[in-house]
């Protein structure tokens, strides 16, 4: 893929947060791989969504060496290479402070899958990690919430849920290419304001169905999904 274009699908995807208003201010970051290259472009650090062009997209290696632009790197750049290093089918990042994903990873809860339009896109709960110990706050913090993530999917597939909730601080997402990520942004708040009014509703409420789970998720991902035009 040419730099220019990974860079233009970046800040296309940094936007979509804005539109959706996932993002108050500079509080959060998009970034987009391209996995023949294994350069990364991210979001500039603290620069206005207003004022961002595709030139002010920051290029980097998996090591974090900046290859390509003047400014520096969003701050959650280590988080970011971690994802790309350790899930390698996935092509971009989504870091948001949105309003419900982000009260309940302040929460330390996961979100239950309470139905259907959860089922749709996440093939369960979407987990929270564990909070990091002061050691990892105090050392390598960025990278150390990578990590974290990391090991929270050690049993589960990121295809799957694409999406975590890190304890005390707010959610990433992930998908095949920078627009998917923001997308899936998109769907996790609205899940998660979902489960919110749902737990007022019913606190005792006990999620869906395996049965309907499968169903729904099933029907749009998979070999033999039908959703959608063939």
């Amino acid at each position: 893929m040419e730099l220019s274009r990974l860079r233009t699908e970046v800040l296309e995807a940094n936007l979509e947060l804005v539109r959706r208003g996932l993002v108050v201010y500079t509080w959060g970051n998009a970034s987009g791989i391209d996995r023949e290259t294994g350069l990364v472009a991210i979001k500039p650090s603290g620069v206005s969504y207003e004022k961002m062009t595709a030139d002010d997209i920051v290029v980097c290696d998996l090591d974090g060496k900046i290859v390509e632009g003047c400014l520096k790197p969003s701050s959650d750049l280590d988080t970011h290479l971690e994802l790309y290093r350790e899930f390698p089918t996935i092509g971009g990042v989504v870091h948001t402070h949105s309003k419900f994903a982000t009260a309940w990873a302040q929460a330390g809860r996961s979100i239950p899958a309470f139905g259907t339009t959860h089922a749709d896109y996440f093939y369960g709960p979407v987990p929270v990690t564990e909070e990091l110990t002061p050691e990892e706050i105090g050392g390598d913090y960025v990278l150390n919430t990578g990590k974290a993530i990391v090991r929270r999917f050690r049993d589960l597939d990121p295809a799957a849920v694409p999406a975590v909730l890190v304890a005390g601080h707010a959610p990433f997402c992930w998908g095949k290419s920078p627009a998917e990520a923001a997308y899936h942004a998109v769907v996790l708040e609205t899940v998660a304001s979902m489960a919110f009014y749902t737990t007022l509703l019913s606190p005792d409420a006990p999620g869906v169905s395996q049965a309907l789970l499968d169903r729904h998720y099933l029907r749009k991902h998979g070999a033999h999904a039908t959703y959608g035009q063939k």
